[in-house]
């Protein structure tokens, strides 16, 4: 889809530096999907925030214990 924006001059002789005149859609294109990726995952992180309890997880007591334990379980685990 085309669609009309407007940039600084000198945020377009940067981009131009930067990619060349002929490559500026593909460069904004996929910065405006990295972005948008960006926000996405904040939003999902966002919304996970109080999912988990502040307390009463069965790691609570000994931490490191329970990474190993659930490391040596592992049988496809490699080190």
């Amino acid at each position: 889809m085309r669609m009309h924006i407007n940039l600084d001059d000198d945020l377009v002789a940067q981009l131009d530096r930067r990619v060349g005149s002929r490559r500026r859609s593909a460069f904004i294109s996929a910065t405006v999907r990295r972005a948008l990726e960006d926000e996405q995952r904040w939003e999902d992180i966002e919304a996970g925030l109080g999912a988990l309890a502040d307390s009463e997880h069965e790691w609570d007591s000994n931490p490191a214990g329970w990474v190993a334990a659930g490391r040596s379980g592992d049988p496809t685990r490699v080190g």
